[in-house]
């Protein structure tokens, strides 16, 4: 899951997947800003076969709450 959320996040953000770390965030990734966040959501959502709400978009500020956010995306979606 990491792993995948990393690889959409670096062809999205424009850096290599491997220096993505869970600290990684608009403050450590230059090309990190609004309309790249939201390519970077839809490119998510389109991965994983999710919908995220406002809520959470606004929200998705790390890897680690993006990972997070898209495993429990994927479990509400199970459910």
């Amino acid at each position: 899951m990491k792993d995948r959320v990393k690889r959409v996040m670096g062809s999205v953000l424009g850096v290599p997947a491997d220096a993505i770390v869970e600290s990684s965030s608009p403050d450590t990734i230059a090309t990190w800003d609004s309309l790249r966040h939201m390519n970077l959501v839809m490119a998510l959502e389109q991965e994983f076969g999710i919908r995220l709400s406002e809520d959470q978009i606004v929200e998705l500020l790390s890897c680690e709450i993006i990972v997070a956010t898209v495993e429990e995306a994927l479990t509400q979606s199970r459910a």
